[in-house]
């Protein structure tokens, strides 16, 4: 199961978000074929957003044959496969690579200093 965070400082709508991370996840692996995600209810109390979000995230991801729900049983990773196209993989690398460094810039933090704590948390530093 993935950890769903929602970022509302991304500009994305949160359904998008819901629904990328569920993509990602699929991709990476952190997400298997036939696992079982939350309920639309549980993940809408989890993350504090409204049922409507959750929802039609999953729908537009149900009409891409990516998520099956089960009336009764709940909401499972269909067996499709998910491809991420290089340059939608890209585009998202450099977001968050521009987003990490104006948050860590505005700290004051040095360019030196952030490769050297990606390297840590990665377990590259020597």
């Amino acid at each position: 199961m993935i950890a769903f965070n929602l970022d509302p400082k991304s500009g994305a709508p949160f359904y998008r978000q819901i629904i990328d991370q569920i993509r990602y996840g699929i991709v990476t692996g952190s997400l298997a074929v036939g696992e079982q995600l939350p309920t639309v209810r549980a993940l809408a109390v989890e993350l504090k957003v409204n049922l409507n979000t959750v929802s039609k995230a999953y729908k537009e991801l149900e009409i891409q044959k990516v998520l099956e729900t089960h009336q009764g049983t709940g909401t499972f990773i269909g067996p499709v496969s998910v491809r991420i196209a290089p340059a939608e993989r890209e585009a998202k690398l450099k977001s968050i690579c521009a987003e990490f460094y104006t948050i860590a810039a505005s700290y004051g933090f040095k360019k030196e200093e952030m490769i050297a704590e990606l390297k840590r948390i990665e377990g590259g530093a020597r």
